[in-house]
């Protein structure tokens, strides 16, 4: 069965969709600036369950999808349009004022102007859609399709918490409810409030020899996928590289499964980016983890394990 990425790539050749392919569409603005726009969409029981989430955790991830996509650009958001699907019960409660309160705080601090949007009433499910844009110098967007061979790989942050929060929502448990655990707090928070590690102030604005970059929406084996196929060459990554989320070692003694949840869970909406290392020395310091190196071996993933090659096949998040 296809998958949306096969979708997409197919309409794309068939209809000659050449701003299709990265986490915005880089569209003309001035001779200065360039603009960058995405869309995101939360849907009730695919994305999110009213039973684990609030109406304030929902707002903070709904925004925080579509940050996400801006700073892999390495844009600063500006403008957002945000529509929302209710069904008439939830209307007639208190969750539209519980969402829209926290929503507006969290724009007003990444400086993000609400200009419009959409309300409509749907049959049961809530449906959740942002389109912001943003504004990144002309020509320095970072695309998916700039990784060239000997590139080195970088990752920001740590990996496989969201995962683990997913998990641990779906084996029952809730955030704040019962005998506290932190470890078990910080993967739900995780999954349910995604942070970004203060990247509006823009981490990729000031790697400026960054050759590709995405965000870590999908998985780290989905999305560097993403980041090869578009760029037509292959990648290599170490496991002993990868930082794996702290608070995993609560969830599972397994270092096998630590590393399977930093591999292939989404939703950390961290950064995947590509550098000329020889011309980039990360700051003290950093959230910036050399993870491995492009390839001119196209479309293959290797991971390096125990010193033993493998390879990698994507096995992130897909809707289809």
């Amino acid at each position: 069965m296809r998958s949306e990425f096969d979708f997409i790539q197919n309409i794309k050749n068939k209809y000659g969709l050449a701003r299709l392919g990265d986490d915005c569409a880089v569209l003309p603005k001035d001779e200065k600036t360039d603009m960058v726009v995405t869309t995101d969409m939360l849907v009730e029981d695919i994305d999110f369950r009213l039973d684990w989430t609030t109406p304030e955790f929902l707002a903070h991830k709904s925004l925080v999808v579509s940050l996400s996509d801006i700073a892999a650009m390495a844009g600063t958001p500006v403008w957002v349009l945000l529509s929302i699907g209710i069904p008439e019960g939830l209307w007639q409660s208190d969750f539209i004022d519980r969402f829209y309160e926290p929503w507006h705080n969290l724009s007003a601090r990444f400086g993000v102007e609400i200009v419009g949007g959409d309300i409509s009433k749907t049959p049961e499910k809530v449906v959740i859609n942002s389109v912001v844009g943003g504004e990144v110098s002309h020509g320095k967007a970072v695309l998916r399709s700039g990784a060239k061979p000997g590139d080195a790989i970088y990752v920001t942050g740590e990996l496989g918490g969201a995962a683990g929060g997913l998990q641990l929502l779906e084996n029952g448990y809730r955030y704040g409810v019962g005998p506290e655990r932190i470890w078990r707090k910080h993967l739900m928070s995780k999954q349910l409030r995604p942070w970004l590690q203060g990247r509006m102030d823009n981490l990729l604005h000031d790697v400026e020899f960054a050759t590709a970059g995405i965000d870590i929406s999908d998985g780290l084996s989905s999305d560097l996928e993403h980041v090869c196929r578009e760029s037509g060459v292959g990648a290599r990554i170490y496991a002993n590289r990868i930082p794996v989320n702290r608070w995993l070692r609560g969830l599972t003694k397994s270092e096998t499964e630590r590393l399977d949840f930093a591999l292939n869970g989404g939703e950390d909406f961290e950064l995947i980016f590509t550098v000329d290392e020889n011309k980039f020395l990360p700051p003290p310091d950093s959230v910036f983890r050399n993870i491995g190196e492009i390839t001119a071996n196209i479309g293959i993933i290797e991971l390096i394990r125990d010193g033993e090659p493998e390879i990698l096949e994507p096995k992130g998040y897909r809707h289809f």
